[in-house]
This record gives structure tokens, sequence and C-alpha cells, in this order.
């Protein structure tokens, strides 16, 4: 699942008087499942789901739920994406421990 997100960038050219515009495209990715599942019995194991599959359409609850280990998406790793021109410049958000 990849949600995409377009950033405008509209700079004068030191050149000339005219601006040019760059576009980076910023898109949202869910990996490998981070839930713990033996959190009750005090040790740590996950359950080797390695991408978020939504088990619905988007826009409803069940895009929420991962179709192969039926956790909810906050639990899979978020990765960000840029591409584009300026896409070195975008630094994505400190990762969740």
């Amino acid at each position: 699942m990849k949600k995409y997100y377009i950033k405008n960038n509209d700079q004068p050219d030191s050149s000339s008087s005219s601006t040019s515009s760059s576009a980076i495209r910023i898109y949202v990715t869910y990996g490998e499942c981070q839930r713990n599942q033996a959190e009750w019995l005090g040790g740590h194991a996950v359950d080797g789901c390695q991408a978020f599959m939504p088990s619905g359409e988007e826009g409803t609850p069940e895009a929420l739920s991962c179709a192969a280990c039926n956790c909810h998406r906050s639990f899979h790793k978020l990765e960000v994406h840029a591409e584009g021109e300026d896409s070195n410049d975008y630094l994505p958000p400190p990762q969740r421990s």
C-alpha cells in the first residue's frame, strides 16, 4: 500500500527573472510487522509478516487491518520515500523505536 504526496517547490532562478518549479513525490509504505506476539509472556517474538496488505478498500475500517497477520497498520514499520529533483533534500521523520 502506497500513499502519495506531491510537494512543489517554487524558487526564483538566479539567472533569470522567471520561476522554476520542481516537484518531489513523497510516498509512504508499510513494511514488516513489529508487533510483539509474546509480550504477555515477558518475551519478544514477531510473526514474520514482511509487508502490510490491507484487508479492505481504501477509506474503509478494514483497510487499517493487515490481511496477512491481522494486525493494525500502526504495528508495521513506516517507510517514507521521496522521488524527484530535490529528493535528496527531503528528510523523513524520525523512526519510532
